[in-house]
């Protein structure tokens, strides 16, 4: 059974083998899952599941192998949730309707809803005899039949049905960031902030020091204290508008991060014409070029925008002349885009919007900067790939 579900562990993605199938069978020989389902589900995520974007795969692998469900039949509970919510209106029944509802048993409850769950196809609201709100049948919610099953809410807490509710699905790390995983997100970047020059460990020294019987062994640390300077620039309005929720409140967990040594944040719209501003009204703007003066090459770039706009205002300037910059002879957005690659030596642009819609101007804009999704697995390629020598 442990190989078993081990390999269907695997078929949903997860890195696990033999060291995790023989310390999940050793933790069941020690009955540290003291004999209940619910306490092999505990045991097996502890054991088999090493970072947070796994834990909706070990969900669906669980409810697949000790219920036999498909992602078709867990995704069916939401569709069910979906029609249920926002019932209609009960209707008020007298009280020689509400006894002869009473009349129906338990077993022959079981027996309608199975046959309702065969024969319904969509929702349905205010009826007696479908699974629906509002109305009179035994099954469904909001309804005021005395003698019925509900559907919807409620729920117990065995293995099951935690796995089948898939409690962890904010935390997958092919889906786009959400509130709740922005934390999960930010604890990545956290592999840029060991860099920088070595320091001297005093204390480590001494004692390799005298370990060799007085002979100077000189021991190295990477900083303490974090030497990652980010600049970061952001396109808002337009078709950035559905993202805005997510980039701001994005933007404002990096702020309190402390693996930064600074942090730098700036606003365009669409492409840049040698201007960005401090301000999402694009009222306060700064020349690029003064950046270029201020900023050295060490400075890490993050591009935060879908890349989505007319060809024109990537290959020729801006329609707004106090957006532009003719300082050093360049009109296009493309050519400021190449600008700031050239600078800094190390670049990456997060999209927001799937790999399928990277087209157009998304294509263009990708030939100059590495590009990633905004999501977790995207970001944790984004900052090795930041973090890494000769990142150009």
């Amino acid at each position: 059974m442990v190989v078993d579900f081990i390999y269907d562990l695997r078929a949903e993605g997860m890195k696990v083998g033999p060291t995790e199938a023989v310390t999940l069978a050793r933790a069941l020989s020690l009955g540290l899952h003291e004999s209940t389902l619910e306490g092999f589900y505990d045991v097996a995520r502890a054991l088999c599941v090493h970072r947070e974007g796994d834990l909706d795969a070990f969900d669906r692998a669980f409810a697949k192998r000790f219920r036999g469900a498909t992602i078709a039949a867990l995704d069916l509970v939401k569709v069910l949730d979906e029609w249920l919510r926002d019932p209609a209106k009960m209707k008020l029944l007298s009280d020689e309707e509400r006894e002869a509802l009473k009349k129906l048993s338990i077993e022959e409850l079981r027996q309608m809803l199975e046959e309702r769950l065969k024969e319904q196809k969509g929702r349905h609201e205010g009826g007696n005899k479908w699974i629906g709100s509002g109305g009179t049948s035994p099954f469904g919610t909001n309804g005021v039949n005395p003698n019925g099953i509900r559907i919807g809410g409620g729920g117990s807490r065995s293995a099951l049905a935690v796995a089948d509710q898939r409690r962890f699905r904010a935390y997958r790390s092919d889906i786009v960031l959400d509130v709740r995983a922005i934390e999960v997100a930010l604890r990545k970047l956290k592999a840029l902030s060991r860099e920088g020059e070595p320091e001297l460990d005093i204390d480590e020294t001494i004692n390799q020091t005298a370990k060799q019987g007085g002979e100077l062994e000189i021991v190295m640390r990477p900083p303490r204290k974090p030497n990652v300077k980010v600049l970061l620039l952001m396109d808002v309005g337009g078709s950035m508008d559905p993202h805005a929720d997510l980039v701001s409140k994005l933007f404002s967990a990096a702020k309190r991060a402390s693996n930064f040594k600074r942090l730098e944040s700036y606003y365009f719209h669409n492409a840049i014409y040698g201007r960005v501003y401090r301000d999402a009204g694009l009222r306060d703007s700064v020349r690029v070029s003064d950046l270029f003066h201020q900023l050295d090459r060490s400075w890490k770039l993050v591009l935060l925008g879908d890349a989505l706009m007319h060809p024109s205002e990537l290959l020729g300037g801006s329609w707004d002349m106090t957006m532009t910059d003719r300082g050093r002879g360049i009109d296009s957005g493309v050519g400021w885009f190449n600008e700031l690659y050239q600078h800094f030596d190390r670049s990456a642009w997060l999209n927001p919007e799937p790999e399928g819609y990277w087209n157009g101007t998304a294509e263009m804009i990708r030939r100059i900067f590495p590009m990633f999704q905004l999501t977790l697995d995207g970001l944790t390629e984004a900052v090795r790939h930041l973090s890494r020598r000769g990142a150009r």
